[in-house]
């Protein structure tokens, strides 16, 4: 049976660890070339060694998204390994919390940065050569928070639902080239990040998602993997969220 990926270049910013690595683990198990990026050298040391002892063919960056010149001269270098860039998962993140009154001018710039400056110059990186193919797929990570809002995190709220209306206009600018932009926009997820929080927060959540459990990170991950994959191509402009049934409304 042929691969989802197979052929495929995937570059996921932040895949050191939590989400983005399970990004790149399920994508090389469908066949896919992978360049991790992450600002932690030891957490891409490991990643690349996770997906080396998978079988995958791996590049590793180590750099900062928010430090346009250096990402974009690494993307660079792990095109020119490849040979091509053909999917780009935004993934880099991080998390927050607080009240407005509470969040600094320092907080919320890195905020942004993170999020939106990152996913939008490591996107303007790629665009080139996947225009001149004539093919890509872009993936944003955004979030619940970005269409639901939620009252302790407005930061993280604004930044991801940038991240929506970067995907829409995205599409649309290079539809044209047949490129595909779409997002996936998790709920609850278990990771190193939100176990953080304590299991009492986790349990007194999971109360409120219909389905009744916070979801692991490979349940996100499927996604991705489609809407990079030539199954989706007609799919773009738009965001998947796998959230347990927590944003359902009346019809």
């Amino acid at each position: 049976m042929t691969k989802l990926l197979e052929g495929k270049v995937a570059l996921i910013t932040g895949s050191g660890r939590g989400m983005g690595l399970t990004d790149a683990l399920l994508m090389a198990a469908e066949g896919a070339a992978i360049v991790i990026q992450d600002i932690d050298g030891d957490l891409a040391a490991d990643g690349t060694e996770q997906i080396r002892a998978a079988g995958g063919e791996v590049f590793t960056i180590v750099s900062d998204v928010t430090d346009v010149k250096a990402t974009q001269a690494k993307f660079a270098e792990a095109e020119e390994h490849f040979g091509r860039i053909d999917i780009l998962v935004n993934n880099a993140g991080i998390g927050g919390g607080g009240f407005l009154e509470e969040t600094s001018e320092a907080d919320f710039q890195r905020t942004f940065d993170v999020h939106v400056k990152g996913s939008f110059f490591a996107t303007q990186a790629v665009i080139p050569g996947m225009k001149a193919r004539g093919s890509g797929a872009i993936v944003n990570i955004a979030s619940i928070w970005g269409m639901t809002g939620h009252h302790l995190d407005s930061p993280y709220c604004g930044a991801k639902a940038a991240l929506l209306g970067l995907t829409k206009a995205w599409a649309k600018e290079f539809a044209p080239h047949n490129i595909r932009v779409n997002a996936v926009a998790p709920g609850c997820v278990l990771t190193d990040m939100t176990i953080t929080k304590g299991q009492d927060y986790i349990d007194d959540r999971a109360k409120l998602i219909p389905m009744g459990r916070w979801a692991q990170p490979e349940e996100m991950c499927h996604a991705v993997v489609f809407l990079a994959s030539d199954q989706a191509s007609f799919i773009t402009g738009q965001c998947i969220s796998p959230n347990g049934g927590d944003t359902i409304v009346g019809i």
